[in-house]
């Protein structure tokens, strides 16, 4: 725990601090730090000023006190909060290698800092892995704790208590840990490939690896070679020489798409098969013919089975244009739905595509196409919808990435939310704003903001656990308001009715301890009757 300890300061206290630091002084957006390194600071607290103290004392105090199943059972629903570092984890790898390609000053920050003892020759995104993989780790020292502590043992039962909380927190990071693990393997071909190949990618999955032999196309000769198979491409390549690990250079780079394999017969080498890309054709020999062709086989076949599932989805966007969208109305949201850019008055004023219905920005909307629905006349759409219907494409910088942990549309939650509906919002001393607030089933502890109920974005988000609920009512405040804290954040709400802040404070005093609050069920609407907004309710 100690050394855990210390390497949370070191992205904490060292990485993130100086990284902020230079940040401020405009090098690079201090937003983009904030966003890499998501809720480190909070993990770092509660493992320097908590945890860790606990159990130094309790091994004071051993002789008298052997047991440690206590203090993990206060302290373990505290370990939920790494949901919202690991649900941040691929958002902040991209975007660690988009400012350390961007930004020269960037990248050399995390260089001197990396060469640094401390960080005993890892990079920056080894370290990072490292609260990922935390809490499984945790659960399979418990478990191994368990297993050599008698069943009549003072700390049996708080042991177990402590096993369930923790096993629950890991299944937050169970999908983390393999893409953490892929990202680890990456990051280890990427050093053995001489840091030459970009291949340190989210979309690439690695599946195989292995030493091979290579048949020459014109005698009977075999070449050692080295094979690394991904998801989406093949890395043939040649062995060098190297005093420390081992070491390749590529030689070919095969796609996926459009490879085929065939068995083979050859006289001299016994299982033999053929690879065939468009970029080259391989006839190689395994060790083991069976385990190599098959892994193969399952590669091109996984490919081609999201391939045709993207074609399927596809199909959906043909009757674009055909028959007349439902709009979405002006006042569902506060940014445009495609480049989340905010409204106002002047420069940014609200727009309809007519062939989807979204709420665009004029930069958005600068296309004309002919709608079958409109008789085949000229209409304003937004850019998805023309290079549809036009087959013409646009660049655009944000297209084709992944979504962030804000980007997450309000409306995907109106059906799976634990509770939403609009809530005053004030935070530090800033003006009191409506906000469209969401907790979702699927992530029942985190509190989302929008600005309107159909917001492409989220404004912000706040992870409740460990936070304290005040409803006392200050003077200062709106009627039917509360106040969440934590250290020195607060966050302050306020309903609509007192009965609906009772609501809400039912489900947020249970996300708060590490629960998961029950749906409570459906309110009748307050407001004004034929009011298109809605009011706080409940699924």
């Amino acid at each position: 725990e100690k050394a855990y300890v210390a390497r949370l300061n070191l992205l904490d206290q060292v990485f993130c601090a100086k990284l902020m630091e230079e940040a401020g002084k405009g090098t690079f957006p201090v937003d983009v730090v904030k966003n890499i390194f998501s809720n480190i600071s909070s993990i770092n607290a509660f493992h320097s000023q908590f945890l860790l103290p606990d159990l130094e004392k309790r091994m004071g105090e051993w002789e008298s006190t052997p047991r440690i199943g206590d203090i993990l059972q206060k302290l373990t629903p505290f370990l939920k909060m790494y949901a919202e570092y690991v649900r941040n984890f691929d958002k902040a790898m991209e975007l660690l290698k988009q400012w350390t390609d961007r930004s020269p000053q960037f990248k050399a920050l995390i260089q001197d800092i990396q060469k640094q003892e401390v960080c005993g020759s890892l990079t920056l995104q080894h370290h990072m892995l490292e609260p990922v993989q935390r809490v499984p780790r945790y659960e399979m020292l418990l478990k191994d704790y368990l297993k050599k502590l008698p069943q009549d043992h003072v700390d049996h039962r708080d042991a177990e208590k402590s096993l369930e909380i923790i096993a629950m927190a890991a299944t937050h990071s169970n999908t983390a840990i393999r893409k953490s693990e892929n990202l680890k393997k990456l990051l280890e071909i990427y050093e053995m490939l001489g840091e030459e190949e970009d291949i340190v990618n989210a979309s690439n999955e690695f599946i195989k690896e292995g030493h091979i032999l290579k048949l020459a196309a014109r005698n009977t000769s075999a070449m050692d070679r080295y094979l690394f198979l991904f998801n989406n491409m093949l890395l043939y390549c040649v062995p060098k020489f190297s005093l420390v690990g081992q070491k390749f250079t590529v030689r070919t780079r095969i796609g996926i798409d459009g490879m085929k394999v065939t068995e083979t017969y050859n006289e001299d080498y016994p299982h033999t098969f053929q690879v065939s890309g468009k970029e080259r054709t391989l006839e190689l020999q395994a060790r083991a013919a069976f385990c190599a062709f098959q892994a193969f086989q399952e590669t091109i076949e996984i490919f081609h089975q999201k391939n045709e599932t993207f074609k399927t989805a596809s199909k959906e966007v043909e009757e674009l244009g055909k028959r007349a969208p439902r709009w979405i109305r002006d006042n569902e949201v506060t940014m445009c739905m495609k480049c989340r850019e905010p409204f106002n008055a002047l420069t940014r004023r609200r727009h309809h595509c007519r062939a989807c219905g979204y709420v665009v920005c004029w930069k958005c909307s600068d296309n004309k196409a002919p709608l079958e629905y409109d008789g085949n006349k000229m209409n304003k759409v937004c850019r998805d919808c023309y290079s549809i219907l036009t087959g013409h494409t646009e660049s655009e910088e944000k297209e084709g990435k992944k979504k962030g942990i804000l980007e997450i549309e309000a409306a995907q939650f109106s059906g799976s939310s634990i509770m939403y509906g609009f809530l005053q919002y004030c935070e530090k001393n800033k003006p009191w704003q409506k906000v469209w607030c969401v907790i979702p089933q699927k992530e029942a502890l985190v509190l989302y903001l929008y600005g309107a109920p159909q917001d492409v974005k989220a404004q912000s988000t706040i992870p409740l656990l460990g936070y304290s609920v005040d409803d006392t009512t200050r003077p200062a405040d709106p009627p039917a308001s509360f106040r969440l804290t934590q250290s020195k954040s607060v966050h302050s709400f306020a309903a609509e009715n007192e009965e609906l802040k009772q609501r809400w404070l039912k489900v947020i005093r249970v996300a708060v301890t590490g629960e998961v609050p029950e749906c409570l069920p459906p309110v009748e609407p307050h407001g004004t009757e034929g009011s298109h907004e809605p009011s706080s309710e409940s699924i």
